[in-house]
Order: C-alpha cells, then structure tokens, then sequence
C-alpha cells in the first residue's frame, strides 16, 4: 500500500436530505471497492495503491452526478511514497476510537 487519500465529495443539493442521499452514494461506492477505508464526518480516507485510488476519487464525481447532483466539488488528500508503505488509517486513528 503505497498510497492513501483523503476525498470530501460536495455535491450541489437542494437540501441537507438530498445531499446525504448523494454523499452516502459516493461512500457506498467508496466501501464497494474491497479496500480498506474510514468514514467520517467530514471525509473518507481510503488506502491502497496510488493509481487505483486516483481512479476512484475521479468515479466519485462520476457517481455523485449519476445520483442527480447537477455539479460536484471535492477536496482530495493525498499521501504517496511510490517505493514504500504509508501510514495505515488504523495507525493513525484506532487509538481515538477504542
């Protein structure tokens, strides 16, 4: 695992239930993927490898436009190290969580 990614997915909405709707359709698809990630309030953080995860933070934004959004904004993290491992989601946050 040689990268992880954070992605916020902001899809225009015309009230708070339609963009839960929209947002739980991005993670939904985000969990589909088999790789491990973590949800939370603000974002969700998925691990894996760079060029996989690249292509699945840009279906994100295909996905939220099939749900109905008519546009889509997103803020992207990005953690790489192409010639090893990255620190784990559970590295980093299990001890907040227990």
């Amino acid at each position: 695992m040689n990268a992880s990614v954070a992605i916020q997915s902001l899809p225009e909405a015309a009230n708070d239930e339609e963009l839960i709707r929209v947002v739980d359709e991005v993670i939904a698809y985000i969990k589909s993927t088999g790789l491990n990630c973590y949800v939370g309030p603000f974002e969700t953080a998925i691990e894996g490898d760079y060029d996989e995860l690249m292509d699945i933070v840009k279906e994100c934004q295909h996905i939220a436009i099939r749900a109905g959004a008519p546009s889509v904004a997103a803020y992207i993290k990005v953690t790489y190290r192409p010639e090893g491992e990255v620190l784990t989601i559970d590295k980093k946050v299990t001890k907040h969580h227990q």
